[in-house]
């Protein structure tokens, strides 16, 4: 095989087709960079399960005298149901599962949400007896903070028990959603490549059907035919990955660590060795779904 002859006949066909060419370069480009950004999202989810569920607590919310008559009939939790609920916890059956709790009276829950919700007109009507005295729990293991909410739940004096993870469940499934709906336009986009790789290499196939007929009666072989279309839509493609895959880092750099990371510090967030890790992913599905579809076009539509 003269590889000289499949170069010249490489950079024949990718000069003849520049706009489609230019076409695959930007449509690998986009669909890739949704599928490493959806790669992203599902790690950042990963991190920040792992991050947020190690912090999750568990709240032991005791009555007060605006609490529901239905959960405190009998209004503010006295000192005796306070003491009960320390007690509770430090006792030996509880030991195995909490890791450490500490009791937030009504003035330290108001100086919290005072802090939480500066700047914002309810703050101005909230008194501290309104908020609750909570015990909050933190768990040894965040899969058994179960254990504490079923012990206390229905005690007297509690009005409510909730688990910190119930809130970060919301959140995560919101987050699952908007990576499965990358996922589906990056999976659109990726067809849409593969569509425009199958013509483009039928199109230069057709305006150079006498040159492959004449290689057939002078006994070339299919794959020597061949690997002239294939390499076309293989080149273009890796540009376009190469592309994304820049982009996908760029998007790490700048903007999750150059921008998100400095204004959340509390947030574990994905870095530089995520995006490098999915660079070579990126390449392999761009090149291979070129030569797949450049395969697959030239062998139907010329008969070799």
């Amino acid at each position: 095989m003269k590889l000289g002859f499949v170069f010249r006949e490489i950079g024949q066909s990718l000069s003849r087709n520049v706009s489609m060419i230019v076409s695959i370069v930007l449509v690998t480009f986009l669909s890739l960079t949704f599928v490493g950004t959806a790669g992203l999202l599902q790690a950042q989810i990963g991190q920040m399960k792992t991050y947020w569920y190690d912090r999750a607590q568990v709240a032991v919310y005791l009555c007060t005298d605006t609490s529901p008559s239905d959960a405190c009939p009998q209004g503010e939790a006295s000192a005796d149901v306070k003491a009960t609920v320390d007690a509770a916890l430090k006792a030996a059956t509880l030991q195995p599962f909490v890791e450490k709790f500490y009791f937030e009276d009504h003035q330290a829950a108001y100086d919290k949400f005072q802090e939480q919700f500066k700047g914002n007109a309810v703050a101005k009507y909230v008194t501290p007896q309104q908020l609750n005295e909570t015990f909050w729990v933190k768990v040894k293991d965040p899969e058994k903070s179960a254990v504490i909410v079923e012990s206390f739940t229905g005690v007297a004096g509690v009005e409510e028990v909730r688990d910190q993870r119930s809130y970060l469940d919301q959140i995560f499934s919101i987050l699952n959603a908007a990576s499965i709906a990358a996922v589906g336009i990056a999976a659109i986009m990726l067809a849409s490549a593969v569509l425009l790789i199958s013509t483009t290499i039928r199109l230069s196939a057709f305006s150079r059907r006498r040159e492959i007929g004449i290689m057939r009666l002078v006994g070339a072989s299919n794959f020597y035919i061949q690997l002239p279309f294939i390499l076309e839509g293989v080149v273009a493609a890796t540009i376009g990955s190469l592309l994304a895959s820049g982009a996908v880092v760029a998007i790490v750099q700048f903007f999750v660590q150059g921008y998100l990371a400095t204004r959340l510090p509390l947030t574990s967030f994905v870095g530089l060795d995520d995006a490098l890790l999915l660079t070579p992913l990126l390449l392999v599905a761009g090149i291979g779904l070129a030569a797949l579809a450049s395969g697959v076009a030239i062998r139907r539509y010329l008969k070799i």
